[in-house]
């Protein structure tokens, strides 16, 4: 009795541990790779958040700012429109034109005390200097400069502009140097258009205090300023974080020109994000950015807090994931065991197969060897036999009983030639060395020549043929084989009849085949033989009695499947037994020899 062989042990408990670690490792990267996402999502959680407060603020501010400069540009064109202002330019009496712009322009540069109670709106609506511009955009200095507002030499230098606009333009300027400490003021040029052609004669430019971001007030964690010409105005900021910022700013807007950007930004130890947005386009003088700050350090203590958690919560997952990888290596170790030993007896079933299956393999190569060299070592001798025993046949000496027994000798030459010949084909077709040479054939014309073969046998026990089939049914197929499959069909419908019976032959086309139908009277095959009829030498009860050899069948199914086609036993009772063969249509099958595989 064969014993089963056992896998070592240590197969197992590697196998064991390998799905526990494999568990955890899948465990442990699902575990990081949650933290790390939840990380990056508070992240872009919190920047989006932040960009979309500074421009909700910052819209917020373009309202009043638009609505301020709404107020200040009616408020501009109505000084522009004063007489004695257009006079003084039109007739180029530049002279006279700060002294008449003094008392005209006294509401716009009133005191303290002639200002309104409203401390909003004095702020909006008086300026802190004013300056005219010249026909060449150029700045023409007041004589006094105690009306019309102090300003050094290099901060006059900064409202001219290259020529007169012809609409009202904005600008920031920047002024260290102040009485009041750093300041910064919003420019608007007002053009003066003359009275006789509507073109800009000269401008008005007004510095006014600009207004406040709203975000100073709503975010505690946030500052705001404003950048220009390289140059940032945040008070609130010491100068060596603000220098740092400025140069920034001045890099990424030399990287991208564009009008509102964002990026990350390490100030003073602390991590920020820093948002601008530019706040006169189009316009002449230098681009003027809103800046807002954003401090990170409450977010980044959040993202801390929920790393934590959420390290936390992994180190307990991991720890309910051992003990449940641990219960579950231990099940699934009892079916892979099993499977081990399954497997390594199918190894050992699989080895003694191959090595049978070769063993066969030689013996049938022997076989085929043996057949095909016996069969050609028998045709000669055979051939010399029959010749002999004719030669004997065609002496006169010869009794009448002798000559009777040579005939019958001759005629078991024949049979036995034809044996030879069909195992001959036979171990062609098993070594594959039969090779076909497909050409149209004409079905119903083989059909009908191998009929009247039938019709003229002298043993022809009264039968009744039937034919139904087309007058020209072209197949693909080698005539000479094709010719073989149909002598063996038709033998054998003969041989296995009866006296008066009937031999039935049809043919009809279905799709790309043609099918042969071959039926006869006579003795049914027995239910155990069926499966046996197709074999090499197979005769069975029904053929102990009848002349041949076993061989028709199996040849040609053999030649048929040559043919890609099929022979099948279709029925086999009451009398009538019936084989259907499919032939392949002309045109179905590539012109190229075809070989056995």
């Amino acid at each position: 009795m064969k014993s089963s062989p056992a896998p070592p042990k240590r197969n197992f408990a590697s196998f064991h541990f390998k799905v526990l670690v494999a568990m955890m490792l899948v465990v442990s990267v699902v575990t990081a790779t949650s933290v790390i996402l939840a990380q990056r999502n508070v992240a872009a959680t919190v920047k989006r958040d932040l960009e979309h407060q500074f421009q909700s603020e910052l819209a917020s501010f373009h309202a009043v700012q638009l609505m301020r400069q709404a107020a200040l540009a009616e408020r501009s064109r109505a000084l522009a429109r004063k007489s004695r202002i257009h006079a003084a330019l039109e007739d180029n009496a530049l002279d006279l034109l700060y002294p008449s712009a003094r008392d005209e322009l006294l509401d716009v540069r009133g005191s303290s005390e002639n200002r309104s109670d409203d401390t909003a709106t004095g702020e909006v609506f008086h300026a802190r200097f004013y300056r005219f511009l010249g026909g060449s955009g150029a700045v023409i200095r007041p004589t006094n400069t105690q009306d019309a507002g102090a300003l050094t030499a290099a901060e006059e230098s900064q409202l001219a502009l290259p020529s007169l606009p012809v609409k009202i333009q904005t600008g920031y300027l920047l002024r260290p140097d102040d009485p009041d400490g750093e300041t910064i003021d919003e420019i608007i040029a007002m053009p003066i258009a003359s009275t006789e052609n509507g073109g800009p004669v000269g401008a008005l430019v007004l510095g006014f205090k600009p207004v406040d971001l709203p975000i100073r007030g709503t975010m505690s964690s946030t500052e705001s300023g404003i950048w220009s010409g390289g140059q940032l105005y945040l008070p609130g900021m010491p100068p060596k974080a603000r220098l740092v910022l400025a140069t920034e700013i001045s890099r990424a807007l030399a990287v991208s020109h564009r009008p509102e950007q964002s990026f990350p930004l390490t100030i003073d130890g602390a991590p920020s994000l820093v948002f601008y947005r530019q706040l006169n386009p189009e316009s002449p003088y230098p681009a003027a950015y809103e800046v807002g700050v954003y401090s990170l350090t409450d977010s980044m203590i959040r993202q801390r807090r929920l790393f934590w958690q959420f390290t936390g919560a992994g180190v307990l997952l991991l720890i309910g994931a051992f003990v449940a990888s641990h219960f579950l290596s231990v099940q699934l170790a009892v079916p892979v065991e099993k499977l081990a030993v399954d497997s390594e007896e199918n190894r050992t079933q699989r080895k003694r197969a191959e090595e049978a299956l070769e063993l066969t393999h030689e013996e049938l190569q022997r076989s085929a060897r043996f057949s095909a060299d016996a069969s050609h070592q028998l045709k000669t001798p055979v051939t010399v036999l029959r010749a002999g025993l004719e030669e004997l046949l065609a002496g006169e000496t010869l009794s009448t009983e002798v000559r009777s027994e040579v005939s019958s000798l001759v005629h078991q030459t024949f049979r036995l030639t034809s044996v030879i010949e069909d195992l001959l084909l036979l171990s062609r077709m098993d070594a594959g060395r039969l090779q076909l040479d497909f050409q149209p054939v004409n079905l119903s014309q083989l059909i009908e020549g191998w009929l009247d073969d039938l019709g003229a046998l002298p043993d022809s026990l009264a039968w009744t043929i039937e034919t139904d089939f087309p007058a020209d049914v072209l197949i693909e197929g080698e005539k000479r084989f094709t010719t073989l499959i149909l002598q063996n069909l038709l033998e054998n419908a003969r041989k296995y009849n009866r006296t008066g019976g009937r031999i039935k032959v049809t043919v009809h086309c279905e799709e790309k085949f043609a099918i042969l139908v071959i039926g006869n009277t006579g003795p049914t095959i027995p239910p155990d033989a069926k499966n046996h009829i197709f074999q090499r030498f197979y005769r069975g009860a029904m053929g102990e009695n009848l002349p041949g050899h076993g061989l028709g069948l199996n040849l040609a199914r053999e030649l048929v499947r040559l043919h890609q086609g099929e022979l099948r036993l279709v029925s086999s009772d009451n009398d009538w037994t019936e084989f259907e063969t499919r032939f392949v249509l002309a045109g179905q099958i590539a012109a190229t020899p075809s070989r056995r595989p």
